[in-house]
């Protein structure tokens, strides 16, 4: 895949901050950029990935449900009879 530069302007304490991040990591500062970016874009696929195939399966779902409960069925009212 081809790359492109991109500028991107930070506050120097920011940039003193991620050298010794990318420093640690053993790595540069644009590649530490790159990972995040790349992490961000792939996180952001699979969400939309996801909820399509929630929303898909919702819509086939529509009018499957078997049982229709009654508001009797599910409150105990203290209709039994008492001992």
């Amino acid at each position: 895949m081809a790359k492109r530069n991109v500028t991107v302007q930070l506050d120097e304490e920011v940039i003193t901050q991620v050298r010794v991040i990318a420093a640690r990591q053993g790595t540069s500062i644009s590649a530490l950029l790159a990972r995040q970016l790349r992490e961000l874009a792939q996180d952001v696929d699979r969400y939309e990935y996801a909820r399509e195939r929630a929303l898909q399966a919702m819509a086939e779902a529509g009018g499957h449900g078997g049982i229709r409960w009654r508001r009797e069925d599910l409150y105990d009212r203290g209709e039994r009879a008492n001992p």
